[in-house]
């Protein structure tokens, strides 16, 4: 899967590490809204070109999964800054 990065060079390998630590990045420093979205510009880091069609549950089992999501947040980082801003979008 792979074995793209055996034919880099050192200086290729240094450019794709970076390329991929941006793209984290960006995804680690998503907050509020941006922590619900599909992440495709993520995925498309990866040299394998798939735009795989994600399964969607139906509206109830969504929202138990972000209401879970969401306690999950209080649990993990309980002194995380709260904000009552309105999704805007």
């Amino acid at each position: 899967m792979d074995t793209d990065l055996e034919q880099m060079t050192r200086e290729e390998l240094v450019a794709e590490v970076q390329k991929l630590r941006r793209g984290i990045r960006e995804h680690r420093d998503s907050s509020r809204h941006e922590l619900c979205w599909h992440h495709p510009s993520l995925w498309g880091l990866l040299p394998e070109k798939t735009d795989p069609l994600p399964v969607v549950p139906e509206w109830p089992e969504f929202m138990r999964g972000c209401v879970k999501y969401r306690q999950s947040l209080d649990e993990q980082a309980p002194n995380a800054p709260r904000t009552h801003d309105p999704y805007t979008k």
